[in-house]
C-alpha cells in the first residue's frame, strides 16, 4: 500500500523530482514544497503519514526546529531526513529533533521508499553502515573534515559553475546559451563538462549534487550576459 507523504526541500526543483518519482511508484504525495521552515505549517495543515526532509546544511543550529514542531503538533507523522554524508553531528541533531530516519541525498529511489515504509511502521529508518560511521566520526573526528562541496567547485572552471547554477534553476540549453551569450553547442558543451566533472549522468543529478554539498550556496556566481567576472 502507497505512503501518503509530503516532500519539502529548500531546493524546490529537487522536492518536485523526488514527488514525481514517488507518485510514479505508487505514493501518495500531498505535497511538494520549499523551503523547509515551512514545513511545519504544511504538515500539521495536511497530516501525512511521512514527510521527507531535504537538508544540504543539517549541522547549521535550528535547521530542525520544524521536526521538533512537527513532533509536538503531530506527533504520528514519521519526518525523515535527506543529507548529505558524512555529517555525523547533522545526523545526531536530526534524531535528537524527532526525526524517525536519515538518509543519504544520494540514495536511490529504492531506498528513500524503504525508509518511508519503515519510518510508517514506527522503525528507524537509517543505514547500520550509516549509523557506524556516524558514531565512528564523532568518537574519531579528523582535524580537518574534508568539505565535499569546496572541493567540487574547485573542480570547474569559473565558467562551468555558472553553467551549473543555470542547470539547478532548471534553465535549458537555449536559455543557458541566451543567458551567458554563448551559442546553444557552445553551452551543451559546458553541460556536458559540468556533468562529467561532477560524476553524474544527468542534470537532474547534478543540480541534486550541488544542493545537498552546499556547492550552490558557496558559488556566489555573478550573473549577466558576459558570464562570471
Amino acid at each position: 500500500m502507497g505512503v501518503r507523504l509530503m516532500v519539502v526541500d529548500d531546493h524546490r526543483l529537487l522536492a518536485e523530482a523526488l514527488a514525481s518519482a514517488l507518485k510514479l511508484r505508487g505514493h501518495r504525495v500531498l505535497a511538494a514544497a520549499a523551503p523547509t521552515s515551512g514545513a511545519a505549517e504544511l504538515v500539521v495543515s495536511r497530516a501525512p503519514e511521512v514527510c521527507l526532509f531535504g537538508t544540504a546544511a543539517p549541522a547549521e543550529p535550528g535547521v530542525f526546529d520544524p521536526i521538533a514542531r512537527i513532533g509536538r503538533e503531530r506527533p504520528q507523522v514519521a519526518v525523515v531526513v535527506l543529507g548529505p554524508v558524512p555529517s555525523p553531528r547533522g545526523i545526531a541533531a536530526a534524531f535528537a529533533a524527532g526525526a524517525a530516519g536519515y538518509v543519504r541525498h544520494d540514495e536511490r529511489i529504492e531506498g528513500v521508499e524503504r525508509a518511508m515504509i519503515k519510518a510508517r511502521a514506527g522503525e528507524a529508518a537509517i543505514a547500520p553502515q550509516l549509523l557506524r560511521g556516524a558514531f565512528a566520526e564523532l568518537l574519531h573526528p579528523v582535524a580537518q573534515p574534508d568539505d565535499e562541496g569546496q572541493r567540487l567547485l574547485r573542480m570547474l572552471t569559473p565558467r562551468e559553475v555558472e553553467v551549473l547554477v543555470r542547470v539547478a534553476e532548471g534553465e535549458d540549453t537555449r536559455l543557458i546559451a541566451a543567458g551567458m551569450a554563448i551559442a546553444p553547442s557552445t553551452a551543451r558543451t559546458h553541460v556536458q563538462r559540468v556533468l562529467m566533472k561532477l560524476g553524474v549522468g544527468s542534470r537532474l543529478e547534478a543540480a541534486a549534487l550541488a544542493a545537498r554539498t552546499g556547492l550552490l550556496d558557496r558559488a556566489g556566481t555573478p550573473r549577466g550576459p558576459d558570464g562570471p567576472a
